[in-house]
């Protein structure tokens, strides 16, 4: 992972803390940006790379909690480090809880600050490596007609030609086009690879029918 590719974000309402943060950062190699206020940075436009906030928990207005609220709301890959002047341990256990890598008391190591970054930049790359394999997959799926989206989701159920054919009321010929179809849109040449293709754009598999025999894919 490129450092050059990151961004460290300061959010913190001191100002002497915010330079000084940003001089650590930039000396370990990252690029860095400071506000003095959680609003400040929700203005900023959304980086597309790997993001570490580190965030302080007491500043006016929207606080470091409520900044990661907003965060998770929005559905954005960064990931927090939280540091604080007053830390207590229900503050501490919620917002780990809510999936900040870490959080710190002041005053702290700078080594340890510089490693919980480095933890929470590769937690960002895994994330956004996870979000852009979801939107390829739901690019595919989008490919599909309607009665194709239906038949994948009884196929990645394991059912049959003839099965499925039943339970749409077609001919068990007509859905082996429609399958034959399915996988060639989604670029696939085997179930299993249906079953990833569909786990990824997040695609549920179809209801199966009370009493019916179900034949999952190898390696589903």
């Amino acid at each position: 992972m490129s450092k050059a590719k990151n961004l460290v974000c300061v959010v913190d309402d001191d100002q002497s803390v915010r330079r000084a943060l940003g001089r650590l950062f930039k000396s370990a190699g990252y690029a860095a940006e400071a506000f003095a206020s959680a609003e400040d940075y929700l203005a900023r436009e959304i980086f597309e790379g790997p993001i570490c906030l580190v965030l302080d928990v007491r500043m006016p207005g929207l606080h470091g909690l409520g900044l990661q609220e907003a965060i998770e709301a929005r559905g954005a890959c960064e990931q927090i480090v939280f540091i604080t002047g007053h830390g207590d341990v229900p503050t501490a256990t919620r917002a780990m809880k809510n999936g900040a890598v870490d959080f710190l008391t002041k005053p702290f190591d700078d080594k340890d600050l510089i490693e919980a970054v480095k933890r929470a930049l590769e937690h960002s790359e895994e994330q956004l490596l996870k979000w852009w394999g979801r939107r390829e997959a739901r690019g595919r799926i989008d490919k599909l007609t309607p009665r194709e989206f239906e038949v994948l989701r009884f196929v990645v159920m394991g059912l049959l030609n003839k099965q499925i054919a039943a339970e749409l009321e077609t001919a068990e010929k007509t859905i082996k086009v429609h399958r034959g179809r399915v996988m060639q849109k989604l670029g696939v040449t085997s179930v299993p690879d249906l079953v990833r293709i569909s786990q990824q754009a997040g695609v549920a598999p179809a209801t199966v029918p009370h009493g019916t025999k179900v034949h999952y894919p190898a390696g589903a």
